[in-house]
């Protein structure tokens, strides 16, 4: 009887146990589930705070985004200018908006009492600063006479200043094959202009600013290198086109020079894809033109492109390394390799980024 009774007792506190049990693993499953609703509403009430603008103030300044600049790098430079509060609310609302790929080089004139929603309206527009006229480095020469007419010059003033002929007197110019145009010779910067400046006073001091920037001291290490001034200016152009990095573009001239020394044809995408350009052809590596450096060993026959200072001194001073090959990976990193099988791995393992 004491057995029995000890049984009974024994199953109903295992019952009472087990619905203890089943109310407890579901206040946790109703604790967890509020925790994660709680989660999602904080971080979308936090992500819409920093789309708002940084403050009221109605200050402004001018912020130039460089052609082939990644969108983690225009959000770095929009961060430390004080004109979002945060990267990755600005990053993620470009990814949400499918608008990347729209972001446009140029300088624009920016405040902190704009939201992300509005800078990123003037970034895709292209509502560069009206009162100043921006070559990007990076840019080939049709793109700076694109540049120049949506800055408000006339198409006709635009073709006239770009006539190469009539700065036969800039310092420049005798680094110049005859007959060259001013592909690569306009160096990268914003210049001011009023109601009536002529296009041809903003080349002229382009011109005369990349004549400053070849010093004697960069033309005698492009002489190290075995370049003549308009070769190392048309290296930095390719250079340029490759890598935005600093670090990277000093092991890119590298990778180039000794392929140049051992007679290795360079195999840029850049150039090939810059003589499809010219001759209005599709973008492919096996197009043939002087420009397409996979059938044609050295150096394109002109620059591609307008150059800055830093991929200057990357032609001038390469890094000390022993690379042959190089990827920029789908990730924006650039690996390099000595080996063909060593870049065929890495191709493999990180795609190739769009040129």
């Amino acid at each position: 009887m004491h057995i029995k009774r000890f049984h009974k007792n024994y199953i109903m506190k295992k019952r009472k146990h087990g619905r203890f049990r089943s109310t407890l693993t579901l206040s946790l499953s109703i604790l967890t589930i509020i925790a994660i609703v709680l989660a999602i509403i904080w971080v979308r009430h936090d992500y819409t705070v920093n789309l708002q603008p940084v403050s009221d103030s109605q200050s402004s300044q001018l912020v130039t985004i460089a052609s082939g600049e990644s969108l983690s790098q225009i959000a770095k430079q929009l961060k430390t200018s004080g004109l979002i509060r945060s990267t990755l609310a600005f990053e993620e609302y470009v990814n949400n908006e499918n608008v990347r790929s729209d972001l446009q080089a140029g300088t624009y004139d920016l405040s902190p009492s704009q939201s992300v929603q509005q800078i990123v309206t003037i970034l895709t527009n292209g509502k560069v600063a009206t009162k100043l006229v921006t070559i990007v480095p990076g840019q080939r020469l049709d793109q700076v006479r694109a540049g120049l007419i949506n800055s408000g010059f006339s198409p006709t003033s635009v073709d006239n200043a770009l006539v190469a002929s009539k700065y036969q007197d800039r310092a420049i110019m005798s680094f110049v094959p005859a007959g060259n145009s001013l592909e690569g010779l306009l160096y990268p910067d914003s210049f001011q202009r009023s109601a009536d400046t002529d296009p041809s006073v903003i080349i002229t001091e382009s011109l005369n600013e990349m004549a400053a920037k070849l010093t004697p001291a960069l033309q005698a290490s492009f002489a190290k290198e075995g370049l003549s001034t308009y070769q190392g200016i048309t290296l930095a152009s390719i250079i340029e086109k490759e890598v935005s990095d600093p670090a990277d573009q000093a092991q890119v001239a590298q990778v180039f020079l000794s392929r140049l020394s051992q007679s290795i044809p360079l195999q840029s995408n850049v150039t090939a894809y810059y003589g499809c350009i010219l001759n209005n052809q599709p973008l492919s590596i096996s197009y043939d033109t002087p420009y397409n450096t996979y059938l044609h060993a050295g150096l394109p026959p002109t620059p591609i492109s307008t150059v800055d200072v830093q991929a200057l001194n990357a032609a001038a001073h390469p890094a000390s390394t022993s690379w042959l090959y190089f990827v920029t990976g789908k990730n924006g990193t650039t690996y390099f390799a000595q080996t063909l099988a060593q870049q065929n791995a890495n191709i493999s393992q990180y795609g190739q980024a769009s040129q």
